[in-house]
Protein backbone atom coordinates (compact mmCIF):
# COMPACT_ATOMS: atom_id res chain seq x y z
CA UNK A 1 0.00 0.00 0.00
CA UNK A 2 1.45 3.37 -0.99
CA UNK A 3 1.59 6.14 1.62
CA UNK A 4 2.21 9.85 1.04
CA UNK A 5 4.58 11.46 3.48
CA UNK A 6 6.14 14.90 3.82
CA UNK A 7 9.79 15.04 2.79
CA UNK A 8 12.36 17.71 3.65
CA UNK A 9 13.91 18.55 0.27
CA UNK A 10 15.96 21.63 1.18
CA UNK A 11 17.43 23.22 4.30
CA UNK A 12 18.73 26.76 4.72
CA UNK A 13 19.93 29.17 7.36
CA UNK A 14 20.95 32.76 7.94
CA UNK A 15 22.83 34.54 10.72
CA UNK A 16 23.25 38.33 11.07
CA UNK A 17 26.78 39.66 10.64
CA UNK A 18 27.26 41.20 14.09
CA UNK A 19 28.69 38.82 16.69
CA UNK A 20 28.59 39.34 20.46
CA UNK A 21 31.16 37.30 22.37
CA UNK A 22 31.11 36.46 26.05
CA UNK A 23 33.78 39.11 26.47
CA UNK A 24 31.29 41.70 25.25
CA UNK A 25 28.90 40.71 28.02
CA UNK A 26 31.53 41.12 30.72
CA UNK A 27 31.35 44.83 29.94
CA UNK A 28 27.54 44.87 30.33
CA UNK A 29 26.83 42.68 33.35
CA UNK A 30 28.68 40.99 36.20
CA UNK A 31 29.77 37.77 34.48
CA UNK A 32 32.79 36.04 32.97
CA UNK A 33 33.49 33.97 29.90
CA UNK A 34 34.35 30.99 32.13
CA UNK A 35 31.05 31.26 34.00
CA UNK A 36 28.97 31.41 30.81
CA UNK A 37 30.79 28.54 29.10
CA UNK A 38 30.68 26.30 32.16
CA UNK A 39 26.94 26.72 32.68
CA UNK A 40 25.68 26.98 29.11
CA UNK A 41 28.39 26.07 26.60
CA UNK A 42 27.81 29.40 24.82
CA UNK A 43 30.81 31.38 23.55
CA UNK A 44 29.16 33.82 21.13
CA UNK A 45 25.85 34.75 19.52
CA UNK A 46 24.71 36.79 16.49
CA UNK A 47 22.73 40.02 16.73
CA UNK A 48 20.52 41.62 14.10
CA UNK A 49 21.50 45.04 12.81
CA UNK A 50 19.46 48.12 13.59
CA UNK A 51 16.42 48.06 11.32
CA UNK A 52 16.84 44.35 10.53
CA UNK A 53 13.63 42.55 11.48
CA UNK A 54 12.55 38.92 11.76
CA UNK A 55 11.09 38.78 8.25
CA UNK A 56 14.44 39.93 6.81
CA UNK A 57 16.24 37.01 8.45
CA UNK A 58 13.47 34.61 7.42
CA UNK A 59 13.68 35.65 3.77
CA UNK A 60 17.44 35.02 3.62
CA UNK A 61 17.11 31.56 5.17
CA UNK A 62 14.22 30.73 2.83
CA UNK A 63 16.28 31.64 -0.24
CA UNK A 64 19.01 29.21 0.80
CA UNK A 65 16.50 26.42 1.44
CA UNK A 66 14.80 27.00 -1.91
CA UNK A 67 18.13 26.82 -3.73
CA UNK A 68 19.00 23.59 -1.91
CA UNK A 69 15.65 22.08 -2.92
CA UNK A 70 16.01 23.29 -6.52
CA UNK A 71 12.67 25.07 -6.26
CA UNK A 72 11.50 28.48 -7.38
CA UNK A 73 9.40 30.62 -5.06
CA UNK A 74 6.53 30.42 -7.56
CA UNK A 75 6.25 26.71 -6.70
CA UNK A 76 5.64 27.41 -3.00
CA UNK A 77 1.97 27.56 -2.01
CA UNK A 78 2.31 27.59 1.80
CA UNK A 79 4.57 29.56 4.14
CA UNK A 80 4.56 29.03 7.90
CA UNK A 81 6.83 31.11 10.11
CA UNK A 82 7.53 30.00 13.67
CA UNK A 83 8.52 33.04 15.71
CA UNK A 84 8.10 34.65 19.09
CA UNK A 85 9.52 37.97 17.84
CA UNK A 86 7.23 38.94 14.94
CA UNK A 87 7.82 42.13 12.96
CA UNK A 88 4.58 43.48 14.41
CA UNK A 89 1.53 42.22 16.24
CA UNK A 90 -0.26 41.78 12.91
CA UNK A 91 -0.16 41.04 10.05
CA UNK A 92 1.73 37.80 10.44
CA UNK A 93 5.44 37.73 9.75
CA UNK A 94 4.67 34.96 7.25
CA UNK A 95 2.54 37.32 5.19
CA UNK A 96 5.38 39.84 5.12
CA UNK A 97 7.83 37.09 4.12
CA UNK A 98 5.45 35.95 1.39
CA UNK A 99 5.37 39.45 -0.08
CA UNK A 100 9.14 39.93 0.12
CA UNK A 101 9.73 36.60 -1.63
CA UNK A 102 6.99 37.08 -4.21
CA UNK A 103 5.06 33.95 -3.28
CA UNK A 104 1.34 33.16 -3.37
CA UNK A 105 -0.93 30.86 -1.40
CA UNK A 106 -1.47 30.50 2.34
CA UNK A 107 0.80 32.15 4.90
CA UNK A 108 0.57 32.36 8.68
CA UNK A 109 2.62 32.26 11.89
CA UNK A 110 2.88 29.64 14.62
CA UNK A 111 3.78 30.72 18.16
CA UNK A 112 5.08 28.03 20.50
CA UNK A 113 8.29 29.87 21.44
CA UNK A 114 11.34 27.57 21.25
CA UNK A 115 9.15 24.61 20.24
CA UNK A 116 7.68 26.65 17.40
CA UNK A 117 9.64 25.07 14.57
CA UNK A 118 8.51 21.53 15.48
CA UNK A 119 4.92 22.72 15.94
CA UNK A 120 5.03 24.53 12.58
CA UNK A 121 6.49 21.44 10.92
CA UNK A 122 3.59 19.37 12.23
CA UNK A 123 1.06 21.87 10.84
CA UNK A 124 2.75 21.91 7.44
CA UNK A 125 2.81 18.10 7.43
CA UNK A 126 -0.97 18.20 7.69
CA UNK A 127 -1.09 20.24 4.48
CA UNK A 128 1.60 18.49 2.43
CA UNK A 129 0.92 14.84 3.26
CA UNK A 130 -2.82 15.35 2.62
CA UNK A 131 -2.47 17.00 -0.74
CA UNK A 132 -3.36 20.51 0.40
CA UNK A 133 0.10 21.88 -0.45
CA UNK A 134 2.42 20.92 -3.29
CA UNK A 135 5.45 22.63 -1.75
CA UNK A 136 5.76 24.46 1.56
CA UNK A 137 8.27 26.64 3.37
CA UNK A 138 8.57 26.27 7.14
CA UNK A 139 10.78 28.93 8.70
CA UNK A 140 11.98 29.45 12.25
CA UNK A 141 13.14 33.06 12.65
CA UNK A 142 13.90 35.19 15.69
CA UNK A 143 15.35 38.54 16.69
CA UNK A 144 15.62 37.66 20.38
CA UNK A 145 17.94 40.60 21.03
CA UNK A 146 14.91 42.94 20.86
CA UNK A 147 13.30 41.33 23.91
CA UNK A 148 16.40 40.93 26.10
CA UNK A 149 17.02 42.85 29.28
CA UNK A 150 20.74 43.59 29.03
CA UNK A 151 20.90 44.24 32.79
CA UNK A 152 19.70 40.69 33.60
CA UNK A 153 22.74 38.44 33.44
CA UNK A 154 20.65 35.30 33.89
CA UNK A 155 18.91 35.76 30.51
CA UNK A 156 20.75 38.22 28.28
CA UNK A 157 23.72 35.88 27.78
CA UNK A 158 21.55 33.01 26.58
CA UNK A 159 19.95 34.18 23.35
CA UNK A 160 20.90 35.06 19.80
CA UNK A 161 19.30 36.06 16.50
CA UNK A 162 18.98 33.96 13.34
CA UNK A 163 16.71 32.06 10.98
CA UNK A 164 16.48 28.57 9.53
CA UNK A 165 14.14 27.16 6.90
CA UNK A 166 13.10 23.92 5.25
CA UNK A 167 11.26 23.15 2.01
CA UNK A 168 8.67 20.40 2.29
CA UNK A 169 7.25 18.30 -0.55
CA UNK A 170 5.10 15.16 -0.77
CA UNK A 171 6.71 11.79 -1.48
CA UNK A 172 5.08 8.42 -2.00
CA UNK A 173 6.47 5.34 -0.27
CA UNK A 174 5.48 1.95 1.10
CA UNK A 175 4.60 3.19 4.57
CA UNK A 176 7.64 1.75 6.36
CA UNK A 177 10.13 3.53 8.67
CA UNK A 178 12.67 3.26 5.85
CA UNK A 179 10.59 5.54 3.63
CA UNK A 180 11.67 9.11 3.17
CA UNK A 181 9.66 11.71 5.04
CA UNK A 182 8.35 12.78 8.43
CA UNK A 183 7.62 9.63 10.46
CA UNK A 184 6.21 10.93 13.73
CA UNK A 185 5.56 13.81 16.12
CA UNK A 186 4.98 14.28 19.81
CA UNK A 187 3.67 17.73 20.84
CA UNK A 188 2.95 18.76 24.43
CA UNK A 189 2.14 21.81 26.54
CA UNK A 190 1.68 22.48 30.26
CA UNK A 191 0.08 25.90 30.63
CA UNK A 192 0.37 25.78 34.42
CA UNK A 193 4.10 26.51 33.99
CA UNK A 194 3.74 29.84 32.16
CA UNK A 195 5.45 31.68 35.02
CA UNK A 196 8.73 29.81 34.47
CA UNK A 197 9.58 31.44 31.13
CA UNK A 198 7.72 34.40 29.64
CA UNK A 199 7.92 37.93 28.23
CA UNK A 200 6.45 40.61 30.47
CA UNK A 201 4.93 42.77 27.71
CA UNK A 202 3.98 43.08 24.06
CA UNK A 203 6.12 43.23 20.94
CA UNK A 204 5.71 46.34 18.78
CA UNK A 205 7.45 47.43 15.61
CA UNK A 206 8.61 50.81 16.92
CA UNK A 207 10.26 49.29 19.99
CA UNK A 208 8.12 51.07 22.57
CA UNK A 209 6.78 49.06 25.51
CA UNK A 210 8.57 45.95 24.29
CA UNK A 211 8.43 43.23 26.93
CA UNK A 212 11.54 41.43 28.15
CA UNK A 213 12.30 37.77 28.76
CA UNK A 214 11.88 36.61 32.35
CA UNK A 215 12.93 33.12 33.38
CA UNK A 216 13.26 30.90 36.42
CA UNK A 217 16.28 29.18 34.94
CA UNK A 218 16.74 26.44 37.53
CA UNK A 219 13.08 25.41 37.22
CA UNK A 220 13.19 25.39 33.41
CA UNK A 221 16.34 23.27 33.48
CA UNK A 222 14.71 20.84 35.89
CA UNK A 223 11.77 20.27 33.55
CA UNK A 224 13.74 20.37 30.30
CA UNK A 225 15.68 17.11 30.35
CA UNK A 226 12.73 15.02 31.54
CA UNK A 227 10.06 16.47 29.27
CA UNK A 228 12.25 16.61 26.15
CA UNK A 229 13.41 13.04 26.72
CA UNK A 230 9.83 11.83 27.10
CA UNK A 231 8.77 13.54 23.86
CA UNK A 232 11.78 12.15 22.00
CA UNK A 233 11.09 8.65 23.33
CA UNK A 234 7.49 8.96 22.17
CA UNK A 235 8.51 10.15 18.69
CA UNK A 236 10.94 7.24 18.32
CA UNK A 237 8.27 4.78 19.43
CA UNK A 238 5.63 6.22 17.10
CA UNK A 239 8.10 6.06 14.21
CA UNK A 240 8.65 2.37 14.85
CA UNK A 241 12.43 2.63 14.86
CA UNK A 242 15.03 1.51 17.42
CA UNK A 243 17.07 4.09 19.32
CA UNK A 244 20.32 2.98 17.74
CA UNK A 245 18.97 3.67 14.25
CA UNK A 246 18.96 7.44 14.90
CA UNK A 247 21.78 8.89 12.83
CA UNK A 248 21.60 12.46 14.11
CA UNK A 249 20.03 14.11 17.12
CA UNK A 250 19.33 17.78 16.23
CA UNK A 251 18.00 19.43 19.39
CA UNK A 252 16.87 22.90 20.27
CA UNK A 253 20.09 24.73 21.20
CA UNK A 254 19.22 25.96 24.68
CA UNK A 255 22.10 24.79 26.83
CA UNK A 256 24.90 22.28 26.23
CA UNK A 257 24.22 20.58 29.56
CA UNK A 258 20.60 20.00 28.51
CA UNK A 259 21.71 18.62 25.14
CA UNK A 260 24.11 16.20 26.80
CA UNK A 261 21.58 15.22 29.46
CA UNK A 262 18.88 14.35 26.93
CA UNK A 263 21.30 12.40 24.72
CA UNK A 264 22.50 10.39 27.72
CA UNK A 265 18.96 9.71 28.91
CA UNK A 266 17.99 8.48 25.42
CA UNK A 267 21.11 6.35 25.20
CA UNK A 268 22.40 8.25 22.16
CA UNK A 269 26.09 8.66 21.48
CA UNK A 270 27.02 12.31 22.11
CA UNK A 271 28.95 12.19 18.83
CA UNK A 272 25.55 11.99 17.12
CA UNK A 273 24.39 15.29 18.64
CA UNK A 274 24.60 18.32 16.37
CA UNK A 275 25.37 21.25 18.63
CA UNK A 276 25.66 24.88 17.56
CA UNK A 277 24.96 26.39 20.96
CA UNK A 278 28.58 27.57 21.36
CA UNK A 279 28.38 29.76 18.25
CA UNK A 280 24.67 30.59 17.96
CA UNK A 281 23.40 30.53 21.57
CA UNK A 282 19.64 29.98 21.89
CA UNK A 283 17.87 31.28 18.78
CA UNK A 284 14.52 29.92 19.96
CA UNK A 285 12.38 28.68 17.03
CA UNK A 286 15.33 29.14 14.65
CA UNK A 287 17.73 26.91 16.55
CA UNK A 288 16.74 23.49 15.16
CA UNK A 289 16.75 24.44 11.45
CA UNK A 290 19.98 26.44 11.94
CA UNK A 291 21.70 23.43 13.51
CA UNK A 292 20.24 21.21 10.80
CA UNK A 293 21.64 23.53 8.14
CA UNK A 294 25.09 23.44 9.73
CA UNK A 295 24.98 19.64 9.68
CA UNK A 296 24.04 19.60 6.01
CA UNK A 297 26.69 22.20 5.10
CA UNK A 298 29.55 20.28 6.68
CA UNK A 299 28.43 16.97 5.17
CA UNK A 300 27.39 15.15 8.32
CA UNK A 301 23.66 15.06 7.60
CA UNK A 302 22.96 13.15 4.38
CA UNK A 303 19.99 11.79 2.40
CA UNK A 304 18.67 8.59 3.96
CA UNK A 305 19.70 9.57 7.49
CA UNK A 306 17.21 9.32 10.35
CA UNK A 307 17.14 12.53 12.37
CA UNK A 308 15.49 13.19 15.70
CA UNK A 309 14.60 16.78 16.58
CA UNK A 310 13.25 18.22 19.84
CA UNK A 311 12.62 21.46 21.70
CA UNK A 312 11.25 22.97 24.90
CA UNK A 313 10.09 26.55 25.32
CA UNK A 314 7.80 28.91 27.14
CA UNK A 315 4.29 27.68 27.74
CA UNK A 316 5.79 25.34 28.76
CA UNK A 317 5.71 23.70 25.34
CA UNK A 318 7.82 20.78 24.22
CA UNK A 319 7.92 18.68 21.08
CA UNK A 320 9.87 16.11 19.11
CA UNK A 321 9.80 14.54 15.64
CA UNK A 322 11.51 11.69 13.79
CA UNK A 323 12.32 12.30 10.13
CA UNK A 324 13.89 10.15 7.41
CA UNK A 325 15.82 12.33 4.98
Amino acid sequence: MSVTRTAVTGVGGYLPETILTNADFTRMVDTTDEWIVARTGIRQRHKAADGQVTSDLAVEAAKVALAAAGRDITEIDLIIVATTTPDMTFPSTASIVQHKLGARGAAFDVQAVCSGFVYALSVADGFVARGLSKAALVIGAEVMSRILDYTDRSTCILFGDGAGAVVLEPVVGEGTPDDRGILSFDLQCDGSKTDLLYVDGGVFEDGHRVGKIRMQGNQVFKHAVQKISEAAESAIEKAGVPHDSVDWFIPHQANQRILDGVADRLGLDRAKVISTVADHANTSAASIPLAWYEGVKDGRVKPGDLVLIEALGGGLTWAAAAIRL
